[in-house]
């Protein structure tokens, strides 16, 4: 599986407004359903906050992977989003996040879902690719990053 077949330039988000998870989780659904009207904003936002309640998805170097399942999706989804400032997400490691990959999957898809997980976790351990992220002036600059990036792996 590659990146590029679930993450779109148009889902991502070079400077978040966002000031707490909430917001950041709002912002990220918006592009998705921008892109799939069909889709509820609200009800996927809250499949999102449910999920952070059994335990943060940041799991820090200022990283969060929020992620879900929802009825009605056909594939998976990514969004991604960059918080100059970063922000508190409660990350594993207590410090503010900057970075955001938001999956949604299919209901009935664990496989999909944990393969997409596996692969972000694997990319953004890297402390340089972290750092082109951040760095990088445009959207389709972090998207081309992101892309080249899992390419590589």
């Amino acid at each position: 599986m590659r990146l590029s077949d679930i993450l779109s330039q148009n889902h991502v988000i070079p400077d978040l407004k966002a000031k707490d998870k909430k917001g950041v989780l709002a912002e990220l659904v918006d592009v998705i359903v921008h892109s799939d009207p069909t889709l509820d904003k609200n009800s996927l936002v809250k499949v999102l906050l449910e999920r952070e309640r059994l335990g943060s998805t940041g799991i820090g170097d200022g990283v969060a992977i929020p992620h879900g399942k929802f009825q009605g999706l056909k594939r998976p989804i990514i969004a991604f989003g960059r918080s100059r400032k970063g922000l508190d997400f409660d990350a594993m490691d207590g410090e503010a996040v900057f970075l955001f990959f938001l999956l949604v999957a299919p209901e009935d898809s664990a496989s999909i879902h944990l393969k997409a997980l596996a692969k972000i976790a694997k990319i953004i351990k890297s402390r340089s690719f972290r750092d082109e992220l951040m760095q990088a002036p445009t959207r389709e600059e972090i998207y081309q990053t992101i892309i080249q990036n899992d390419e590589q792996l």
